[in-house]
């Protein structure tokens, strides 16, 4: 797959997470099960932005953006805003 595609791919994902994010908090008062999704999700969402800026980086830096890897979440979670 080409690196901007993969780019794209990434991004479309984030779409579709952003997408039900918006639709759960629209809800306002959630359940215990919507309340796990909506921080799954989130999770998630940390997880597509640091690969995306993962491969940025390698690109930018002449390395092959193929090379970023996702990032468990105990990785991405420590990062501040």
């Amino acid at each position: 797959m080409q690196s901007k595609d993969a780019d794209r791919s990434v991004l479309d994902h984030i779409g579709h997470l952003v997408a039900e994010e918006h639709h759960l908090l629209e809800r306002g008062s959630l359940d215990a099960s919507d309340s796990n999704r909506l921080k799954a999700l989130q999770v998630q969402l940390d997880q597509c932005w640091d690969l995306l800026r993962q491969r940025r980086a390698l690109r930018e830096t002449g390395h092959d953006a193929g090379e970023a890897q996702v990032r468990p979440p105990e990785v991405v979670e420590k990062y501040l805003g």
